[in-house]
């Protein structure tokens, strides 16, 4: 049966953390989680895995840029990725949640670094054509949408509870760390040897991972506990989510984050090549200052102990207000401003609404519940990338970055609205009963 909904005394209050959870605020606070041996082993192999996977997007939304000289063609690609997602995306969190999950992420790795491989050879050889990256695109949407969810949910079992909402920015931190090395990496491979070689050094990152999780002490692992044969279930999930309303409005407004809000490769190729006449450097350029506001912003939702929906709310409509400012940026160095408050915005989101979803659902749920989260936040792509790729070659790059914020902003200021109707609603006093003389 499904355990019993969190109580909530307002609909937009939180679920608190455990009683364990340490008091401390401060750098103490924001690195909680390095404290773990298991937790600090796991991120040294993520941090090489990263690296390979910003090399490898920059690479390859270069190479089909230049192939197909065409916006549409790299959110098709971009589709192709999180396509499989979109199809299979709480059947992988439904995997996550029976198998080990440790192993199930070195199978991942080892098939994630033979994917890179096939298209380093195929590169290099000059035998790569759009049609075979579409094809090896969906063969990584495929990995991922079992990768995925496993990996959200795994950190649960590397790091105690009170330590989850750390670990979750921290790794958001480690990821947007690596974004500071793998553009630079990928322009100076790209400029000098080629994007094929760009995808053979991946090949290699991706097998780190590999031999750290192997390394990790497993007796120290905290696997959640197993759950009836009825409950394993895809619909048990949604049914848990169901019980949840904070679970389910932070799910939706991440779907539209997802499908509309982050369509950096369409919209930053296009703003470098077109709007600022650059080329792959200042594309690098432009994810690097991402880059440092992403850290600064996952620093951010590390440092916190409690969230609230409503402060998801706002970093929302932060991020969408400062991608439309962007969108009609007069020069780079105002386009850059915009970009790091989108970096803080964004991350300090992503890490929040990902940690807080986390705890709001009991630990039997949390792979299927990754999976929903992870489908509506990634497989959202396959229909905003090709439609943003399309507004920009239609109306201009200025107007499709401009919906990719608009949107956002305005579902973020809807559901605000809606809490704060509900609140004024639910501190009304009752009115007085009628009583018949």
């Amino acid at each position: 049966m499904t355990p019993p909904a969190p109580a909530e005394t307002h609909p937009d209050a939180l679920p608190p953390l455990p009683a364990t959870a340490p008091p401390s605020r401060g750098p103490r606070r924001t690195f909680a989680a390095l404290e773990v041996p298991n937790f600090r082993t796991y991120a040294v192999g993520q941090a090489f895995a990263n690296t390979g996977v910003w090399l490898q997007n920059i690479a390859l939304d270069w190479l089909v840029l230049q192939l197909t000289g065409s916006a549409t063609a790299v959110g098709i690609t971009m589709a192709c990725q999180f396509l499989p997602i979109m199809l299979l995306g709480m059947h992988g969190g439904a995997l996550a949640d029976r198998l080990p999950k440790r192993r199930v992420l070195m199978l991942t790795q080892v098939l994630n670094a033979g994917l890179a491989a096939t298209l380093a050879v195929l590169t290099l050889s000059g035998a790569i054509t759009p049609t075979l990256i579409y094809l090896l695109a969906l063969a990584a949407g495929t990995v991922l949408a079992l990768d995925n969810p496993t990996r959200q949910a795994f950190v649960g079992e590397v790091v105690p509870a009170e330590h989850l909402r750390n670990a979750v920015a921290l790794n958001a931190a480690v990821f947007q760390s690596t974004r500071l090395v793998g553009p630079a990496l990928a322009g100076v491979l790209i400029a000098t040897a080629g994007t094929g070689y760009a995808f053979a050094i991946n090949a290699v990152l991706m097998l780190v991972p590999v031999i750290t999780l192997s390394l990790m002490r497993v007796e120290e692992l905290l696997p959640a506990a197993r759950v009836e044969h009825a409950e394993r279930k895809v619909s048990a999930a949604l049914r848990h989510i169901a019980e949840r309303p904070h679970v389910a409005r932070t799910i939706v407004l991440v779907g539209v984050f997802g499908t509309f809000g982050l369509n950096f490769p369409v919209v930053l190729t296009a703003m470098a090549a077109d709007t600022f006449g650059g080329d792959a450097s200042l594309y690098g350029f432009f994810n690097l200052v991402l880059a440092v506001g992403s850290i600064l912003g996952a620093l951010l939702a590390g440092s916190r102990q409690h969230t609230r929906v409503r402060l998801i709310l706002a970093l929302a409509a932060v991020f969408g207000l400062s991608q439309t400012l962007a969108a009609f940026a007069p020069g780079v160095a105002w386009f850059c401003v915009a970009l790091l408050v989108m970096g803080v915005s964004n991350l300090a989101f992503q890490a929040m609404a990902n940690s807080s979803v986390q705890l709001w659902v009991e630990p039997p749920y949390r792979g299927r519940v990754m999976g929903l989260y992870m489908l509506v936040f990634m497989g959202g792509t396959p229909i905003g990338a090709p439609l943003v790729g399309w507004a920009v070659e239609e109306f201009g790059v200025r107007a499709g970055m401009a919906a990719c914020g608009a949107i956002p902003l305005a579902v973020a200021l809807g559901l605000g609205v809606v809490l704060t109707v509900r609140a004024l609603r639910d501190a009304r006093p009752a009115a007085p009963e009628l009583v018949a003389a």
